[in-house]
């Protein structure tokens, strides 16, 4: 090999070390960046961040982290079936009777729109005390949607359900535990407003004569 040849291919090798030292500081720097300052030992802030979406194991969506509205399934909610959910799932501590007694839970007689905490006689814990405001439909689903979440420090042993249209059912059932029954609320979302007619028309063009 003459000498011209070895030159040219240590040259070569030269230049692609050059090449590949410089892209990885290139890379280093977008991907890093900086420290906080000189002789930071924390790690660097990243230049970039990619959001993903949180996923429960199994591949499925991450719970939300709040109840979903469910007033458009109080139209078609059914009072029979949230009767069937309270009784399998609530009467060993609630009473739903007129002038039923507390049992481990307060008595739930008249319990829609009431003050929180408010059933006579009952000994509420200090987070459903604290708590305050009424029982809405909006703060009853939340409510049965996760106790504990909407209540932090509530004693309630019952976990809540995700099951929209069982929520929707059973707070159905509730609103009838009153001397006059509770209107169920409508659907919150409200339809698109149409635009105006006359600005669909497009601009008349006077005829030439």
């Amino acid at each position: 090999m003459s000498n011209l040849s070895m030159n040219k291919a240590a040259a070569a090798i030269l230049c692609a070390g050059l090449i590949g030292m410089v892209c990885g500081k290139v890379t280093e720097f977008l991907y890093f960046g900086g420290p906080a300052h000189a002789g930071a030992h924390a790690e660097e802030k990243r230049g970039y961040s990619i959001e993903v979406t949180e996923v429960a194991e199994g591949g499925a969506a991450a719970a939300p982290q709040t109840a979903p509205d469910i007033s458009a399934l109080y139209a078609t909610a059914d009072v029979k079936a949230g009767e069937t959910l309270f009784s399998k799932k609530c009467t060993t501590c609630h009473d739903g009777t007129k002038g039923g007694a507390n049992k481990v839970g307060p008595a739930l007689y008249g319990i829609m729109n009431r003050a929180v905490g408010s059933a006579a006689g009952f000994n509420y814990s200090s987070a459903m005390k604290a708590h305050g405001g009424k029982w809405t439909f909006e703060e009853m689903n939340k409510f049965q949607w996760n106790p504990k979440k909407t209540v932090p420090g509530t004693i309630m042993a019952f976990a809540g359900t995700s099951k929209d249209q069982e929520r929707a059912n059973l707070i159905a059932y509730l609103a009838t535990l009153s001397d006059s029954p509770i209107k169920l609320p409508v659907a919150s979302a409200k339809p698109a407003e149409a635009a105006p007619a006359e600005a669909a028309k497009p601009a008349e063009v006077p005829a030439k004569h």
